[in-house]
């Protein structure tokens, strides 16, 4: 029995001896790949928990350099769990970072078959998105002046509101009361990779007016500028309408915009500084009437010049007319058509205009298919939403206020002249429809004769546009008539126009007359 025993206990003892051997063998094994790896192995191109912008992943290359050159040969590459190819080279390898989405990502290096899969990886984050910003419409300003911003700030690391950084709650929502702030205050989303949501939200709204037009021609004209000159002084109006550029493309005073003296725009007209000075003495203010897209002068030499693109056009190619005669209407997609109206229109504000009212700020009227606009994508819609965005910047740069002249359809029918009446409001101070009687047909907004009903069809169609633009920070102020067509229009008339806006929540107007004359007793 002593002899079986000893025996046996030699056996297990060779059975553990073998087995423990086998274990030193796998652990040395286990040892040896991650003495190739890690953490001897080194990893160059990105760290640990890495932020990336989308557009540094185009030449990112991450490189892998195990201890054992030979090891090159069988290492594999993978990112997010997915195979990838890789350059090998003198005991590195490595693989060029591409196409990944937003968010977390891992880069991996492995030599497979080896127990466990010995292996080192990075974690790091794609960012390719910028803030999402949405700011509330602002609180109207209390007895001291203070106005209340209130919104929402997605994915953001850092906001600032008129220069002075928000402290974020998790869900991203703010608010923040500014003491007198500017009339237009800068909101500013930044997250960790650095990217940037800016919006400018106008906090003051505009005081309103009781305005009427004049030319550039009846500004010199004492006949016509004094009796308006008048009104000021009797308190009638307190503000005047005066033409920066108008429908002829004619700029009324000696502009120094390069491109309006190149093409011959400028032909006399008033001193603009002192225009400015006289009202602002009287204590008015001043609107400056830039017509936009309808310009024939700029259209005729850009036609000359062989930039037919800079017109809108007929489907054969010629210069689109439509009954304004040829070479009326300029191209709105076109960005030296664009850049022509807006260097008038920063230039004015910066004279001291206070505000800048956009007219024919449109495509033509007409079947649209009959146009072409050369350069649009898509309908011309867009485009004059976003030229009125684009001019807003730099008017308000220029600390001016900017509103636009619109077709008094274009509340219920915007598509008949490209006007987006809510997408433009949200860069305007005012909207300005030109609700005129006598411009309307028989039965619009259930009024059975519009014209010899000035009160309801002014007061239904202004209801409209308040109704179309609630919520949003643009005041409503009309276009109203001092002018006959096929009825006679006397005081009476003119102050049912005044007195259906009133009522319909507008207590602000401007005056057309093309004349320049106006009756005095319509205007209280």
């Amino acid at each position: 029995m002593a002899v079986r025993y000893e025996r046996d206990r030699h056996h297990w003892g060779l059975l553990a001896a073998l087995a423990l051997g086998v274990v030193l063998a796998v652990l040395a094994m286990v040892v040896g790949a991650f003495g190739v790896l890690h953490p001897v192995a080194t990893v160059d191109g990105v760290a640990e928990g890495e932020l990336l912008r989308g557009g540094e992943l185009h030449d990112r290359v991450v490189t892998f350099t195990p201890r054992n050159p030979s090891a090159v040969r069988e290492m594999e590459v993978l990112v997010d769990g997915q195979p990838v190819s890789a350059r090998r080279g003198e005991g590195t390898v490595s693989v060029l970072l591409r196409g990944l989405s937003h968010g977390e990502h891992e880069v991996t290096a492995r030599l497979p078959g080896l127990l466990f899969g010995a292996s080192v990886a990075r974690k790091f984050t794609v960012d390719e998105r910028a803030p999402v910003l949405a700011v509330d419409r602002p609180s109207r300003p209390d007895e001291h002046g203070r106005v209340t911003l209130r919104g929402t700030a997605r994915e953001a690391d850092q906001l600032l509101v008129h220069g002075a950084r928000v402290a974020l709650p998790a869900d991203g929502s703010f608010s923040v009361t500014l003491d007198r702030p500017p009339g237009t205050v800068e909101v500013t989303a930044v997250d960790q990779a650095g990217h940037v949501t800016v919006e400018r939200v106008r906090t003051a709204t505009h005081p309103g007016m009781r305005a009427v037009h004049l030319t550039a021609h009846a500004w010199t004209a004492p006949g016509l500028r004094e009796p308006v000159l008048d009104l000021l002084r009797a308190k009638r109006i307190d503000t005047v309408q005066l033409d920066i550029k108008d429908e002829s493309g004619l700029v009324g005073y000696a502009t120094e915009v390069a491109t309006a003296k190149r093409i011959g725009a400028v032909r006399g007209g008033y001193d603009a500084r002192a225009a400015l000075r006289q009202l602002h003495e009287l204590g008015a203010r001043v609107v400056g009437r830039l017509v936009a897209f309808r310009d024939p002068i700029l259209g005729a030499a850009a036609w000359r010049a062989g930039h037919h693109e800079q017109l809108v056009q007929r489907a054969d190619g010629g210069p689109w007319t439509g009954g304004y005669g040829p070479y009326a209407f300029t191209n709105p997609a076109h960005p030296e058509v664009r850049r022509y109206n807006i260097e008038l229109a920063a230039e004015a504000a910066g004279l001291g205009f206070d505000d800048i009212l956009f007219d024919y700020v449109r495509r033509p009227d007409g079947p649209l298919k009959g146009m072409r606009f050369p350069g649009a994508t898509g309908d011309p819609t867009g485009h004059v939403t976003s030229f009125v965005a684009e001019a807003a910047g730099a008017i308000r740069a220029k600390g001016g206020a900017i509103g636009v002249s619109v077709f008094g359809i274009a509340a219920r029918h915007p598509e008949q002249v490209a006007q987006d009446i809510p997408a433009m409001a949200k860069h305007v101070d005012y909207v300005a429809p030109m609700v005129y009687p006598s411009h309307w047909g028989r039965g619009e907004y259930g009024v059975g004769h519009p014209e010899a009903e000035p009160y309801e069809i002014v007061k239904r169609s202004v209801a409209d546009f308040r109704s179309v633009l609630e919520g949003s920070a643009a005041s409503v102020i009309p276009w109203l008539q001092d002018f006959s067509l096929k009825v006679k229009y006397g005081p009476g008339e003119v102050r049912a126009q005044i007195s259906g806006a009133k009522d319909a929540g507008a207590g602000s107007f401007l005056l057309w007359n093309a004349g320049c004359r106006y009756q005095a007793e319509g205007l209280g």
